[in-house]
């Protein structure tokens, strides 16, 4: 492996005092990217980038595989309103998807704006389908815009309407809508002007709103801390909600069936969820149809009946372990009648149907190597087939997932899920990713650069680690605070599993991680360097002690703690991974990646990172800094899987 000079990075003597404590901040002056000192280094850097990507030979397998992985377009599951249906599809050359209405076009933003400016923000149909109230962002735009289309003509016939949200609701007939605005509800009629709309609620509040599917009932729901609030509207008498979910302290989510109950998915005493339902005439007393399952999560659920069927079910979602599962139960009872099989360990959407007679459930299906595709769902056969595939899917070799469990250093079992081409046997070059905060779970999603990497013979694996949402609320408080270190512990116990299972070797393994998942990679380099060869942090969160300072970080203070409090100060600093690079110690080779409008942390974390470390280390391996503006995905995976490529031996170089 080449030497690599680094670029000049004086270390001032910028420190910061906090409850008795004097830390050093060498590198505080890369805070600011304006600067000429900065805007020198980040040339320099720029620069040491290009010299390493000359050296990845472009006919790489794994490289060559990555525009036609990214080719794969986007469908998404239709909505029935009346005798029609709607889906959004877009193609690999499109910048936005396009409304479909019974198979043809309707809206394309993409004509509106050919340079990309246009987006449709959202779309609701009224109940018969005539008509389509969409909302369109203008990225030169401060506020969406509002306008209602008539769907058989597709002629503007009111609007535009500014700073509507995006949620909206319609009664029969089409004559009017519901729709929110500066905290408040209110009721719109066709081609009336917006001064004459009629406010419906009275507190103001962060409201959202459905309709059933046949806008008998709007659904109106008001977001607070503590949980939802949630009432059923007649939309002929607006001014008298009926309460379903208020007060309770849950979160919940309402709708009403074809059969006019109201089922209310909630946490009530249940934080993995629970599913009751009530009559429309008293919503607010329910009873529960399908009790909590303590190890998975309570996704969603649809209703389906005909006199095909004999006696009405329920077919419901739920996620263990991050891993969709579907399964049928008795309308009337609520009992788990048996398992439905999916194409994998993936990921599901929404269950969505039509009209009655509803035998069939649709619903999106994707995992690590299949676009977002439509599945159907028929209970008269109890089969489940592919109804739409999302343009530009590509074949690929036959990949095995494999799920496992690991042991974190306290004992906790960390599901770890493993995938590899099924003729492939022995050690590979690996890619172990992970994420582990705010509750989010890591779930089987398409990306372009797993594809690839499979194809070409490496082996890519999810950890589960606590801090996430993989089991259920508890999951997410195990490890956020004054915890936070069982992350890290849970992700070394990965990187340790994947070797002792035969896997990969600690010369072939690579560290992932995203955002708050680069924190999570950044803690375990500094922690345990020896433990890989190579690791990717993309827009990370590093400097635990000053993260605060830029924005939206300090909405994240629930989650880490503040440097603020003295206690809360020693937890951040137990595992601040700016704070823990020391001289002498071999890192591993380093890809910092982070684009100059990246919105999801502050690029300065990844710039004194990376000074720091190209000052401490002692390896041969490379520390590098990709900091661009404007690169699509595509480009992001050729970047990401040629450093991991190179640096765990699945390329080599030219």
């Amino acid at each position: 492996m080449q030497d690599y000079p680094y670029p000049e990075a004086p270390r001032s003597d910028a420190v910061e005092r906090l409850h008795g404590k004097t830390l050093s901040d060498p590198y505080r002056w890369l805070e600011d990217p304006e600067s000429a000192e900065s805007r020198g280094w980040l040339a320099a850097q720029e620069s040491l980038w290009r010299r390493h990507a000359a050296t990845i030979p472009l006919d790489s397998p794994v490289l060559t595989r990555i525009g036609q992985a990214a080719g794969a377009g986007l469908v998404t599951s239709p909505r029935w309103r009346g005798r029609h249906r709607f889906h959004l599809r877009r193609t690999a050359g499109q910048a936005h998807p396009v409304l479909f209405r019974d198979g043809h076009p309707l809206l394309d933003p993409n004509l509106l704006d050919p340079d990309g400016r246009v987006s449709l923000l959202a779309w609701h149909p009224d109940a018969e389908g005539r008509r389509v109230a969409c909302q369109f962002a203008r990225s030169t735009a401060a506020q969406p815009a509002l306008y209602i289309v008539d769907a058989d003509t597709g002629q503007v016939i009111d609007g535009p309407m500014l700073g509507c949200g995006p949620s909206l609701a319609w009664p029969p007939g089409g004559a009017c809508f519901f729709y929110t605005r500066a905290g408040h509800v209110l009721r719109h009629r066709i081609g009336a002007p917006a001064r004459d709309d009629v406010r419906i609620t009275g507190e103001p509040g962060d409201y959202r709103l459905a309709a059933s599917d046949d806008g008998r009932w709007v659904i109106l729901t008001c977001v607070t801390a503590a949980g939802d609030d949630v009432w059923l509207v007649d939309p002929l008498e607006p001014g008298v909600p009926r309460a379903v979910h208020v007060g309770l302290d849950a979160r919940a989510t309402v709708s009403v069936g074809p059969d006019g109950r109201v089922y209310v998915m909630t946490t009530m005493g249940a934080e993995r969820g629970r599913l009751c339902v009530a009559d429309a005439a008293t919503p607010g007393q329910w009873r529960e149809l399908v009790a909590e399952d303590p190890l998975a999560t309570l996704t969603g659920f649809a209703v389906l009946d005909g006199p095909a069927l004999g006696r009405p079910v329920l077919l419901v979602s739920h996620t263990r372990d991050a891993i969709s599962e579907l399964a049928l139960h008795d309308l009337l009872t609520g009992t788990r009648l048996r398992p439905v099989s999916l194409p994998g360990a993936g990921s599901t959407g929404p269950l969505v149907t039509r009209a009655r007679p509803a035998y069939e459930a649709f619903f999106t299906y994707t995992d690590h190597v299949t676009p977002p595709a439509i599945l159907r769902f028929d209970a008269r056969d109890r089969g489940v087939e592919t109804w739409m595939q999302a343009p530009g899917t590509v074949g690929h070799e036959p990949v095995t997932g494999h799920r496992v469990t690991c042991t974190s250093r306290d004992g906790t079992r960390i599901p770890l899920t493993i995938l590899a081409r099924r003729d492939l046997r022995g050690p590979r070059p690996a890619i172990l990713y992970g994420f582990g905060a705010f509750g989010i779970p890591l779930t089987p999603a398409y990306s372009s650069h797993v594809l690839p990497w499979l194809d070409a013979g490496g082996v890519f694996a999810l950890a589960g680690v606590r801090g996430g949402g993989e089991g259920g609320p508890g999951w997410h408080e195990a490890a956020r605070r004054g915890t936070k270190q069982r992350s890290f512990d849970d992700l070394i116990a990965a990187a340790q599993a994947l070797v002792e299972l035969g896997w990969t070797t600690p010369d072939r393994l690579g560290l992932c991680g995203e955002s708050h998942g680069g924190l999570l990679v950044g803690a375990v380099i500094t922690q345990r360097p020896e433990l890989c060869a190579a690791a990717v942090l993309v827009e990370p969160v590093l400097d635990m002690v000053r993260y605060e300072h830029s924005p939206p970080a300090a909405e994240w203070r629930e989650e880490y703690g503040s440097a603020d409090d003295p206690v809360e100060l020693s937890w951040l600093l137990s595992y601040s991974p700016y704070h823990h690079v020391k001289p002498g110690v071999a890192y591993p080779a380093t890809l910092f990646v982070v684009q100059r409008d990246g919105a999801r942390a502050d690029a300065m974390h990844a710039r004194k990172m990376c000074a720091a470390m190209q000052a401490a280390t002692t390896s041969r391996r490379p520390v590098l800094l990709r900091h661009e503006r404007g690169r699509g995905s595509d480009c992001l995976a050729r970047d990401l899987l040629s450093f991991m490529g190179v640096h765990t031996g699945l390329i080599s170089p030219a």
